[in-house]
């Protein structure tokens, strides 16, 4: 552990950031790179919005009151804190949202929907919500690297770390102060929460954790406007978040280039709908385009492997999170969308005749790169004997292995019905000229 002054005060110095910096501040690079991930972001939260967990937590938030605050996809309008619920809900349903290799964080969910929810009710403007964006992104993600990797045994980051990227987003549209600001972080740190047990059953949980991210980050900001205090040394006290959550923490993590390096350029964009530990093996399956074969074997890191390593999948949600199910599914259909995910999918004999002759190993070389990479090597056997090897350490959508935005904007349409996929696209490329954010969004409630 690091016993500094930098370490005593790192709350009060990410607060201090996250007030202070304006839209103006902020490097092109950084614009751009918060404009494509709202981009990618809307195309799941829209789609996702029509499945039954997000209908279910809909009817739900009908319940907590009528208001006329924020849009709630395909769901009218509800109050910020509900609408920002709702949308995070529906935006991590499909396993499509963006994810953050260091942090193992997926900041889309959770933070987009808060910063959108606030932004509606106070009339910000496109820069005000854009800048919210950016802000949320950055103390997710250098929480959440700060106490990765051994937090992530039992703590989903995206409820827990998130949970302070959804309370900076909101303060920002509030125009928190540094003091308000650190207060908002110490009420959002309190509430941070998201374990993997949902993992052993299947569970909604791990739709819920964005959502409640969004919401408790809301009702943090308000709190801190409304003089409302809370824990100043929130990460790096006794009883604080770092000591209750990692065996490992490294508090420099956050301060390293504060202010200087933002986050959200090192944001990475899923093209599969599964589970991202699974995504650097399926980009290599893909390459093989199908080529016939007897014996696949996949070399991955532990901290992946734990949470993919079904073998058998039974169920869609089983085989989103199974590396050697991806695999299977790249190699006989040569693709890894939505409809590899179907119940009818799963039973397909050659689908499970390659899964009966896949083996799946951990390996120390590959662990020790995680979680700066996410690294595998793959070895298939042909039919004909012809033995193949790959490796690569970041799948496609990374910044190491990036994607053009036209890719983004393809991945949208194919989310959605062509009327729906242009107006979102509209509603994207409008945001800088947006002088109220009230309006942009609501087509889609």
């Amino acid at each position: 552990m690091l016993h500094t002054k930098i370490v005593t005060e790192v709350t009060r110095q990410l607060a201090d950031v996250l007030a202070r910096t304006r839209y103006s501040d902020l490097p092109e690079q950084v614009k751009t790179d918060a404009r494509r991930s709202v981009l990618d972001w809307l195309g799941s939260a829209l789609a996702g919005s029509k499945e039954a967990p997000a209908q279910m937590v809909r009817s739900v938030v009908a319940g907590l009151g009528m208001s006329d605050q924020a849009t709630v996809f395909h769901g009218g309008r509800a109050s910020a804190a509900a609408a920002a619920l709702a949308n995070g809900v529906a935006s991590h349903i499909l396993e499509l949202d963006d994810v953050h290799k260091g942090s193992t964080l997926h900041a889309a969910a959770p933070i987009i929907p808060a910063a959108l929810a606030v932004a509606e009710r106070e009339h910000s403007s496109g820069e005000s919500f854009l800048l919210a964006v950016i802000v949320g992104y950055e103390a997710a993600l250098r929480i959440g690297e700060a106490v990765n990797p051994s937090h992530y045994r039992f703590w989903h980051p995206t409820g827990t770390a998130a949970t302070f990227g959804a309370a900076a987003a909101a303060g920002s549209l509030l125009h928190l102060s540094q003091h308000e600001m650190l207060m908002a972080l110490g009420t959002a740190g309190t509430q941070a929460a998201g374990l993997w047990e949902f993992n052993a059953d299947g569970a909604m949980s791990k739709h819920l954790h964005p959502g409640k991210a969004a919401f408790n980050g809301v009702l943090a900001a308000d709190l801190a406007r409304a003089g409302f205090t809370g824990a100043t040394r929130i990460l790096e006290g006794d009883r604080g978040f770092f000591n209750a959550t990692s065996q490992n923490w490294d508090a420099t993590r956050i301060t390293d280039r504060l202010a200087e390096h933002w986050k959200i350029t090192e944001n990475c964009y899923k093209l599969h709908s599964c589970c991202g530990h699974t995504h650097t093996a399926i980009d290599m399956a893909l390459d093989l385009k199908g080529a016939p074969v007897r014996d696949i074997h996949i070399q991955t890191y532990a901290a992946g492997y734990q949470i993919v390593k079904e073998m058998h999948p039974q169920t869609p949600y089983q085989a989103q999170f199974s590396i050697a199910y991806g695999v299977a599914a790249a190699l006989t259909d040569n693709a890894v969308g939505l409809a590899q995910f179907k119940p009818a999918r799963l039973n397909d004999p050659r689908i499970q005749a390659l899964l009966a002759r896949t083996r799946v190993t951990v390996e120390p070389d590959l662990t020790a790169k995680y979680p700066a990479a996410w690294p595998v090597r793959l070895t298939v056997t042909l039919d004909d004997g012809t033995v193949i090897q790959k490796a690569s350490d970041y799948p496609r959508g990374n910044p190491e292995n990036p994607v053009a935005t036209s890719v983004l904007e393809q991945k949208l349409r194919a989310l959605l019905e062509p009327e729906t996929a242009q107006a979102a696209l509209q509603a994207v490329h409008d945001i800088d000229a947006c002088a109220d954010m009230a309006t942009l969004f609501r087509r889609f409630a």
